[in-house]
């Protein structure tokens, strides 16, 4: 992570803030569970027997005290004990059936988070598929990991747990209410009193609470970010001894989150203590109170008795649903953070100009054809309605092009370059001369905002995305390589490439050679990014990958910088075989890698200073001169 990705993630990140909308992603979140209206039907059903069931058995109490416990205390009676065993054996059945359609809705109700949680992931990575790169470069990935574990965790647990609890919760207090008010008026308006004292406390420190989950999830995915960061970066940490300053900073990175963490725990912990407290408080201020009327005739023993068992019931749901407030305010947090994720703006595709393929027609021009022909072109509709075909050279002009990554900074200022077909361009210059700028232009990673970027004489912001980018491949210095095969990795560049096709790129990457003494050849499997392959071996899959596309424009960016000079000779006939009739940008620190280019683009401060080839620049004495020569070094 950069100074500056630091800088923005800090001004990102605020501890105080509260859900913008809570429920507003309440509702979201409901409306990813409406797929399963009927389970959800079904386990509103299975709470309302659940609690109801646990109501009805309590008010049997008042029955079973009265009506046959305190007359078989004064005389036994036959009659009367098979009535009381009648009654028990009905408040079993009761509770047995409460007991049985809470497993019912809480087996369906896990059926339910498990589908909602895998279509909120698919939403979420489908999001993630179509944002543009400028998301991934200023978000770290670890932030984005947590996304999908940390949060959509939070996420589970209220689905799973909380969700139906809350409902059972409500509807237990409301019928607990209703019973409460039949047997004793003067009772329940004392636990109405106490109700409202545990009410203001959990407002009071719920409202504390959401904020500081908020902030708890937001420091967890700053961490996990660092973490990251740290892992792929493990052997830079070594070589420099960055040991101790990498666990410093981690440190107190991990301290914000354990003060976060504490905070938001803390306020939610306390709640369940001080509910349970005041709720055995009320039960022996109840148990006074109902002696007293018991004693002045207004109330029997037996309604005081079943009182007290739903006082017990009243307060017991009130202080749960406290304890699923604050997973309520967890969830939300966890969902607001997807849902913003979710809600960013995808990758804007204006363009209309496709890449088809064509056949040549008696006359010289171009139609479109149903199969594949060899020959590329680019549909463009015109307004008119008419439709003309181009053929795809690979010839990319630049027009005073000015850019940006941030408005109040450019990196390029009015560069203007023209590449025809076949010719090699090589770009070098300091770091943040503006190289891998321009080639992240001709992908439309980012749009031109002054200039334009011409290919084929076509305006690239007319042509469709996925379209230029087919007929472009990239050799990034960075080589990554996916959990699959050896083969499979190749293919990557074009997916209905044959198997003939991929071994004829390994070999034009000159990678055949080492590939067929690997234990499976091209079966070979790898894993964590080609561990089991050196740096420059993985640099040469990438090279094969981006052979088997067969593009008319390829774009090397330090594609030889993993590669050591005996394999960097080794590969120049194949490269050169791979370049032929293409036109081929290279980014290079390498100077002896540019020295056959057509032409060699000079950059400073995002300025062509110089342009021209080898020979006429050395002649010059310039800039390019004084790095060939090392009296200037390459950063």
């Amino acid at each position: 992570m950069g100074i500056e990705d630091k800088k923005k993630k800090k001004k990102m990140i605020k501890p105080g803030s509260r859900p913008k909308n809570a429920g507003k992603t309440l509702k979201r979140i409901f409306l990813y569970m409406s797929a399963y209206r009927f389970r959800l039907g079904l386990v509103l059903v299975g709470i309302a027997i659940s609690s109801l069931a646990q109501i009805a058995g309590t008010a049997y109490l008042k029955t079973v005290v009265d009506d046959y416990l305190a007359p078989l205390l004064k005389e036994y009676d036959s009659s009367l004990f098979q009535g009381f065993v009648k009654t028990l054996f009905i408040m079993a059945g009761i509770y047995l059936a409460g007991i049985l359609s809470t497993y019912i809705y809480s087996r369906i109700m896990l059926s339910i988070s498990t589908g909602t949680l895998y279509r909120l992931r698919t939403d979420l990575f489908k999001k993630m598929e179509s944002l543009p790169v400028k998301y991934f470069d200023t978000h770290p990935h670890g932030d984005v990991m947590s996304r999908y574990t940390n949060d959509t965790d939070t996420i589970r647990e209220l689905f799973s747990n909380t969700v139906a609890n809350f409902i059972a919760s409500a509807i237990s207090v409301t019928g607990v209410f209703i019973m409460m008010l039949y047997l004793s008026w003067q009772l329940t308006i004392l636990v109405i009193l106490m109700v409202i004292l545990m009410v203001f406390i959990i407002k009071n420190i719920g409202k504390r609470s959401g904020s500081r989950f908020k902030a708890q999830q937001k420091y967890l995915g700053e961490v996990n970010g660092y973490i990251e960061e740290m892992f792929e970066g493990q052997r830079v940490v070594k070589v420099f001894c960055h040991e101790e300053e990498s666990k410093e900073q981690f440190r107190e990175m991990n301290d914000k989150l354990c003060e976060a963490a504490t905070s938001a725990n803390a306020s939610a912990s306390v709640l369940m203590p001080i509910m349970g407290n005041l709720s055995y408080t009320l039960y022996a201020i109840t148990a006074i109170f109902g002696g007293i009327l018991s004693l002045g005739g207004y109330l029997t023993i037996g309604a005081v008795v079943a009182f007290l068992q739903y006082t017990r019931n009243f307060s017991m749901p009130i202080t749960q649903m406290s304890q699923q407030f604050n997973s309520i305010l967890a969830a939300l947090a966890g969902a607001e953070r997807i849902f913003d994720m979710i809600d960013e703006e995808p990758e804007v595709d204006d363009g209309y100009v496709t890449l088809i393929y064509a056949k040549e027609n008696s006359d010289g021009t171009l139609s479109e054809a149903t199969g594949k022909t060899g020959i590329w072109a680019w549909k463009h509709p015109h307004q008119d309605g008419t439709i003309t075909y181009t053929r795809v050279k690979g010839e990319v002009e630049f027009d005073n092009v000015t850019f940006g990554y941030v408005p109040e900074k450019t990196v390029l200022n009015g560069v203007s370059l023209y590449a025809k077909v076949g010719q090699k361009i090589a770009f070098v210059g300091s770091t943040g001369a503006g190289k891998t700028t321009i080639t992240n232009l001709i992908n439309r990673f980012y749009d031109v905002p002054d200039g334009k970027i011409r290919y084929d004489g076509i305006n690239i912001n007319k042509i469709k995305k996925d379209d230029l980018r087919r007929s472009l491949a990239m050799v990034l210095q960075d080589s990554h390589l996916f959990t699959g095969t050896v083969l499979e990795n190749i293919r990557y560049g074009r997916p209905d490439a044959t198997d003939e096709e991929v071994k004829a790129a390994a070999k034009l990457a000159n990678a055949h050679s080492f590939i067929k003494h690997l234990p499976k050849g091209y079966d070979t499997l790898l894993t964590a990014d080609g561990a089991n392959l050196s740096q420059g071996q993985r640099q040469l899959l990438t090279i094969a990958r981006a052979a088997v596309a067969d593009p008319p424009v390829l774009i090397l960016d330090e594609a030889t910088s993993s590669i050591d000079t005996r394999t960097e000779a080794l590969i120049e006939k194949g490269m050169d075989g791979l370049m032929e009739g293409r036109t081929v940008f290279v980014i290079a620190h390498r100077l002896s890698t540019v020295r056959n280019s057509h032409a060699i683009m000079v950059l400073e401060n995002g300025q062509i200073i110089e342009r021209g080839n080898h020979e006429s620049l050395i002649s010059q004495k310039g800039k390019y001169y004084q790095l060939y020569t090392g009296m200037f070094e390459l950063s």
